[in-house]
């Protein structure tokens, strides 16, 4: 991609497919027309498609036998539950837009249950773990200062990863503290940045922004995060980053961007603070969805007591 085309946010494009049929042209459509977003029209294509990979016969033409089939392949194959409880359900949508389409009259899913699915728990992260790679970013350079700044801004607010890499500068209030974030679903909230996050990022846009917007050949980017060509980043410019970091700070299990979002509810958690704030804080619109952190920090406390009490 171009510098010049940096400056604006990447979005993601629709899914190319080779030979593909006209049901499924019919079905991206509709969801376009639903307003879906691309990255999940994108998903229900992949899925209709991997489900046709099992079965010769036309998904518009699927009984249910054809469906228990193909979950049957899918457990062969070593998918996951979750795998196929997803794919079952893109299913289930293309067969209920055959219906609305007058194009079939029955779903061939609706009598079949998903797999049953064991809730995981979020992988954890120390407090430790996260100072240790928080300090890892050398500060003396540029770069350096917007990679602490992101670390911190990431772990104090519990941000997604795209909500971190297209924040703008309008959606910040270093005076207030306050970042004014926009989530799924268009929904916004605000999210206070904390002393670490807001200090780290004050030296960020006052002494390295500066010198990476002056790299940028044309144009004007308002993120907030620029990369070293002065434009937006990307979801992997900060994966690859974080993997970095990781390895300076000798954590040596899995980590994604979305374990510092787990981390951050996580340790909320544990000083106290009471699930209705979390979900706030997190963006969650279904307080279900937050009460998975309970569970990690329950399974802390088990054993802290187990190592600590003299009857545990």
């Amino acid at each position: 991609m171009s510098r010049d085309r940096a400056v604006q946010q990447r979005q993601p494009k629709a899914l190319a497919v080779d030979d593909e049929p006209t049901y499924i042209t019919e079905f991206r459509q509709a969801m376009l027309a639903r307003g879906l977003a691309t990255r999940t029209r994108n998903a229900y294509v992949r899925d209709l498609r991997s489900c046709e990979l099992t079965n010769p016969i036309a998904l518009t033409k699927w009984q249910p036998n054809d469906v228990l089939h193909c979950l049957s392949t899918l457990t062969q194959d070593g998918k996951t539950p979750r795998t196929q409880a997803r794919m079952l359900s893109s299913l289930r949508q293309f067969y209920l837009w055959m219906i609305a389409s007058n194009l079939r009259e029955d779903n061939p899913c609706e009598r079949i249950k998903s797999p049953k699915l064991g809730r995981p728990l979020p992988k954890d992260l120390s407090e430790a773990d996260v100072d240790n790679l928080l300090a890892a970013p050398d500060t003396s350079t540029a770069l350096g200062l917007r990679d602490k700044a992101m670390l911190e801004v990431l772990y104090a607010c519990g941000l997604r990863v795209s909500e971190l890499i297209n924040l703008s500068l309008e959606q910040v209030n270093l005076n207030s503290g306050w970042l004014q974030i926009t989530g799924k679903g268009n929904k916004t909230r605000l999210v206070p940045l904390g002393e670490y996050a807001a200090e780290a990022l004050e030296d960020y846009l006052t002494h390295a922004r500066g010198d990476l917007i002056a790299h940028l050949k044309s144009g004007n980017c308002q993120a907030v995060f620029l990369t070293a060509q002065g434009g937006y980043m990307t979801r992997q410019n900060f994966w690859y980053l974080l993997k970095k970091y990781a390895k300076v700070a000798s954590i040596d299990k899995e980590l994604s961007p979305h374990t510092l979002r787990h981390a951050f509810a996580t340790h909320l958690l544990n000083h106290g603070a009471d699930l209705r704030s979390v979900q706030l804080l997190l963006g969650h619109s279904d307080l279900s969805t937050t009460q998975i952190y309970t569970h990690v920090a329950t399974a802390r406390l088990q054993k802290l007591h187990a190592e600590h009490h003299p009857r545990g």
